[in-house]
């Protein structure tokens, strides 16, 4: 008997989770529901509340080791997946976190009512709110790596939007470049300009700078590895868009754009690659 007694004492918390398992988890979505409404559905909190409930009483048995790996491997994969499902949702870092420490509130609250509460219970409740404050910090730390990938896919998204390779006659592609030029952009300049002289079988590309704020050594460098990339699958580059500040800081810098054919604008630029082409422009006059 004593040895029953005593393993009943040790599960105090566990037979009040389990034994109240309908009432918590209502309460829980009802409390986090007023956080959030509007952004989330009842039926949703319900389902994802349920699982996550159901893999933390497998966790309470052993207060003792709450966060081993083989106990708490299931709660922690569950709060990982609706972090990151959140974080992509746009829901903040505390309205994340706040959906592990309600539940903390609502036990508690349970405690309360009833008629007593003894010593084992007691401690065991504070073991279960300090596993419940680092399920909630893994749930801020996988929210913040959430988003990091998030700004990282996004930052590659907008590389690639701002970085056109468009072909502007046949045999000739066009990369207008607008803002800053950097290593990773410049990457993204030269893998998809190889892509497209691949896929096009042109031979000549004009890289546009009209729209780059400034052109120093750093950016000159880019450029010609583009350049020097292009020629090794066989196509010409131009650069365009040299306007009188650019091509003074140019000089002013010493940088030399050695044989690579530079020009004033794009039309310029294009009107070259024509003649490369064997297209000759004229203006009609008659139209005057």
């Amino acid at each position: 008997m004593v040895a029953d007694a005593g393993h009943e004492n040790r599960h105090r918390l566990t037979g009040l989770l389990r034994d109240n398992a309908a009432t918590i988890t209502t309460r829980w979505v009802d409390s986090v529901l007023e956080q959030i409404r509007g952004r989330v559905t009842k039926a949703e909190l319900e389902r994802d509340f349920g699982e996550l409930f159901t893999a933390l009483l497998h966790v309470t048995e052993d207060q003792a080791h709450y966060l081993a790996p083989d106990r708490s491997a299931e709660v922690k994969a569950l709060l990982e997946d609706m972090s990151r499902t959140r974080a992509r949702q746009g829901y903040t870092p505390s309205e994340t976190a706040s959906s592990v420490f309600a539940l903390k509130r609502v036990v508690f609250e349970l405690a309360d009512e009833l008629p007593e509460t003894d010593t084992d219970l007691f401690r065991q409740l504070m073991g279960f709110s300090q596993l419940l404050d680092a399920l909630g910090l893994i749930t801020f730390e996988t929210y913040a790596r959430a988003r990091e990938e998030i700004i990282q896919e996004q930052s590659e998204q907008l590389l690639e939007l701002t970085t056109p390779v468009v072909k502007i006659w046949e045999g000739i592609l066009a990369v207008p470049l607008v803002g800053t030029l950097d290593s990773a952009r410049t990457q993204v300049v030269m893998e998809k300009l190889l892509e497209a002289l691949v896929e096009t079988g042109s031979e000549h590309a004009i890289i546009d700078i009209t729209g780059v704020l400034a052109v120093d050594t750093q950016v000159a460098q880019h450029l010609l590895k583009t350049v020097v990339a292009a020629r090794l699958m066989g196509a010409e580059c131009t650069i365009s868009g040299i306007r009188p500040q650019i091509a003074q800081t140019i000089v002013a810098l010493g940088i030399e754009f050695g044989d690579i054919t530079t020009k004033a604008s794009l039309s310029d630029a294009l009107r070259h690659a024509l003649r490369r082409e064997g297209v000759e422009v004229t203006r009609d006059r008659s139209s005057r």
